[in-house]
C-alpha cells in the first residue's frame, strides 16, 4: 500500500513530505509536480503570500537518475515567506483552529496552531499527490477538477451537466477554474466587491476521475469501501465541509427508478447510460466516471473581524487578522485532485501490487482480461 506522511509549519523553513508504496521504475517528472503546485498557487482571491511563494519540490531520496527505486520517497518545499515578525494568537478567529488547539495542547495561544492546520500544509499534500497522479497515468487514469459555485453564484447545470473531457482540459485558462464565460465575470466582480468588505467566500468544487477500473476498493468492509476513503481525504482539506458522489444530495428527490443506474451490455463490456452514482457501488467502482463535489466555507480570517474572547484576558474583543486570501476555492480544487490521486493509486497497489511498476501493469492487464472474458 501507500502511505504519506507530512511534517512543517505555514513560516517554518520549509516543508517535508515521506510517501512510501509507490512501485520501482516509475518515472518521477519534477516539472510535472511543480506545475501541480503552481497550479495550486493560482486562483483569483489569492492572498499576496502567492506572489511570494514560488513552490519548488526538492527531492531528498527515493530517486536514481529521474526514477523511482521502490524506497520511500522524501521531498522538501522550502517556505520562501518565512522572515516575518509572528506574533502570538490570543484573540482566537472563530472558525479557526485557533481556539481549540490551544486548549487541547495547553499552549499558551494560538501562533503553533495556527503554523500547523494552515491551508500552507496541502502545498506538500498536492506534491506527494502529484507523485500518484503520474503512477495512475501509466494506467490511463486521468483526474480533473472545475469550480460549479462560488458565493451565491452558480455555474449553469446545462454546462456542467454535459462536460467533455476536453473542457475540463481548458478550466485551468480560467483565473477562478469554472466552465461558464459568463458567470466567470459574476464571480469575479462579486470577489472584488467581497474583498472591499473586507470578507470571505466559499464554493463548490467537482473532481471527476476517468477510466477507473472495475473494482477498486471492497464491500467487504466498512474501512474498505472507496467511497469511505475518498470522503475522508477530501474531508481533510481545510475548509471543506461537505462531500457528495454522483447525484448526492439531490438523491433524496429521486425515485428509485430514477435514481439508478441501469446496465447494459455492449458485447464487450457492462457499461450504464447514466452515473447518477457517481461511479462506486456498494464501496467499490463500478467502471465509470468517479464525480465528486465538495463544498469549501468562506475562509475565517477576516479583515473585518468577527467578536471573540481574549485567551488571556477573558474580555470580549475582535479576532486578530492574519494574511488570507477572500477566495481559495480554486486552489482546493487542485487539492483535492491530488488527494483523490493518492486515495486512488494506493487502492491500484492494493489491487495490482507489484514492487515494480512493470510487474503492476502485467497484474491490471491480467485482471483487465479476466474481466472482459467475463
Amino acid at each position: 500500500m501507500i502511505r504519506y506522511l507530512t511534517a512543517g509549519e505555514s513560516h517554518g523553513d520549509g516543508l517535508v513530505g515521506i510517501i512510501e508504496g509507490i512501485p520501482s521504475n516509475l518515472f518521477l517528472d519534477a516539472e510535472f509536480i511543480n506545475g501541480e503546485l503552481k497550479r495550486r498557487q493560482r486562483g483569483y482571491g489569492r492572498s499576496n503570500r502567492m506572489a511570494l511563494e514560488k513552490d519548488l519540490v526538492k527531492v531528498l531520496s527515493g530517486i536514481d537518475r529521474g526514477y523511482t527505486t521502490g524506497n520511500p520517497i522524501s521531498f522538501m518545499i522550502e517556505n520562501r515567506g518565512k522572515n516575518i515578525e509572528l506574533i502570538e494568537i490570543t484573540r482566537p478567529r472563530p472558525g479557526h483552529g485557533d481556539l481549540t488547539g490551544t486548549l487541547k495542547y495547553n499552549l499558551k495561544g494560538g501562533r503553533n496552531v495556527l503554523e500547523r492546520a494552515s491551508a500552507r500544509e496541502t502545498a506538500m499534500r498536492v506534491a506527494l499527490g502529484a507523485t500518484c497522479k503520474l503512477l495512475l497515468k501509466e494506467f490511463n487514469i486521468q483526474i480533473y477538477s472545475h469550480i460549479i459555485q462560488i458565493g451565491d453564484v452558480k455555474i449553469s447545470e446545462e454546462v456542467y451537466s454535459n462536460i467533455k473531457e476536453m473542457d475540463l482540459l481548458k478550466v485551468d485558462e480560467s483565473p477562478i477554474r469554472v466552465l461558464d464565460k459568463d458567470k466567470e465575470k459574476e464571480i469575479i466582480e462579486m470577489i472584488d466587491k467581497t474583498k472591499e468588505k473586507g470578507d470571505t467566500l466559499g464554493g463548490i468544487i467537482e473532481v471527476i476521475a476517468k477510466n477507473v477500473p472495475i473494482g477498486l476498493g471492497s464491500y467487504t468492509h466498512w474501512d474498505r469501501k472507496i467511497d469511505g476513503k475518498i470522503a475522508y481525504g477530501i474531508m481533510s482539506i481545510p475548509g471543506v465541509k461537505g462531500v457528495e458522489f454522483g447525484l448526492g444530495f439531490d438523491a433524496c428527490g429521486k425515485l428509485g427508478s430514477q435514481m439508478h443506474d441501469e446496465i447494459f451490455y455492449d458485447g464487450q463490456r457492462y457499461y450504464r447510460k447514466t452515473n447518477n452514482a457517481g461511479g462506486i457501488e456498494a464501496g467499490v467502482t463500478n467502471g465509470e466516471d468517479i464525480v465528486i463535489r465538495a463544498v469549501m466555507k468562506p475562509i475565517p480570517t477576516l479583515k473585518k473581524p468577527l467578536r471573540t474572547v481574549d485567551i488571556e484576558t477573558k474580555e470580549e474583543t475582535v479576532a486578530q487578522f492574519e494574511r488570507s486570501d477572500v477566495c481559495a476555492v480554486p486552489s482546493a480544487s487542485i487539492v483535492a485532485e491530488n488527494i483523490l490521486a493518492y486515495i486512488l493509486a494506493n487502492e491500484m497497489t492494493l489491487k495490482f501490487g507489484g514492487d515494480s511498476i512493470e510487474e503492476m501493469k502485467d497484474n491490471f492487464n491480467n485482471y483487465n482480461k479476466l474481466i472482459e472474458n467475463r
